[in-house]
């Protein structure tokens, strides 16, 4: 779900969610380690790269890939009319979207672009997110909510959203939770709720990855500006992540069964860099698949791979 150039069309509708504390939004806080109470409320939903023309054509059209997972190509209508044409490999719980050059128009559709989307599991959560945001040097959060339009030109509540800056370089994360008109219309082939509340991720996607290897994504690697990266941590931490600082600079944050890497780079190496998945069933056999410039390796075993050259 694309919302970065959507969220700048619509800025006037935006608003701040919390009072203003000292400090601007790229100081996140000296401490280490997870959000007050402990309790995971963001959870990895799915992540989307822009890439080289040639690779995102590669994507598009291998045969490795739709058998593979459950593999789309959609346009969407969103907020303000704002459309995007992604390739997308949908899991149980998460998911890819995918880009080539110039597929989205303005800075979204620039080599190296890339972003973060965190959603919520039970209703209410999100604003629980929000509240903790300042403690986490965010001054002024800004609230955004997505629509989509099924080709009626009736827009459907989809889903609120919670940035804890407008701008970014290359790289934005954000905060979100599906909302009760979503699920209700049957245009969005959800699922009943499990429990109540339920928001989830399982309940958003489909079971077509039952027909396929791929499950969900267990591991997302990606390279940021330093400035990018400032942005991505408070919301990190608020959403209850394990957050830690590494040797240089990167940031590794674990939580919900997904671990994050973010790597601080110049904005001309900026991109989404590797993702590890998990397979619906192991595999005896080791399967590398070439696809543009980046290699899907797949097994032995019930995991796979996938590396994307730096972006030239």
């Amino acid at each position: 779900m694309l919302l970065r150039r959507t969220l700048r069309i619509v800025m006037v509708l935006a608003v701040a969610l919390v009072g203003a504390v000292e400090g601007g939004t790229r100081t996140a806080r000296a401490e280490e380690g997870r959000a007050p109470d402990g309790r995971q409320l963001l959870f990895f939903n799915h992540t989307y790269g822009v890439f080289d023309r040639e690779t995102a054509d590669a994507i598009e059209h291998s045969d490795y890939l739709r058998e593979f997972a459950n593999f789309q190509i959609r346009t969407t209508t969103g907020t303000g009319g704002e459309r995007w044409t992604g390739r997308y490999l949908m899991g149980r719980e998460t998911y890819l979207e995918l880009f080539g050059v110039g597929d989205v128009p303005g800075q979204d559709g620039t080599l190296g672009s890339a972003g973060l989307g965190l959603s919520t599991e039970y209703a209410g959560d999100l604003a629980t997110v929000t509240r903790r945001l300042p403690d986490e040097g965010v001054a002024d959060p800004v609230a955004f909510r997505q629509t989509r339009d099924f080709g009626d030109g009736v827009p459907v509540p989809w889903f609120d959203a919670v940035f804890t800056d407008a701008g970014y370089d290359a790289f934005g994360a954000w905060g979100m939770e599906y909302l009760p008109e979503y699920f209700a219309d049957p245009r969005g082939d959800t699922q009943p709720a499990r429990y109540p509340g339920d928001v989830g991720r399982e309940r958003y996607l489909s079971d077509g990855y039952r027909d396929h290897l791929m499950r969900d994504v267990t591991s997302v690697r990606l390279a940021a500006t330093a400035g990018d990266l400032a942005d991505t941590v408070p919301l990190l931490r608020a959403g209850g992540f394990d957050v830690r600082t590494l040797t240089g600079g990167a940031v590794l944050a674990r939580g919900g069964g997904t671990t994050i890497r973010l790597d601080p780079v110049t904005r001309d190496r900026a991109g989404l860099r590797q993702l590890e998945l998990s397979l619906n069933r192991p595999l005896k056999d080791r399967h590398e698949q070439r696809i543009g410039h980046s290699t899907l390796t797949v097994g032995p075993g019930s995991g796979a791979v996938w590396t994307f050259d730096a972006q030239q």
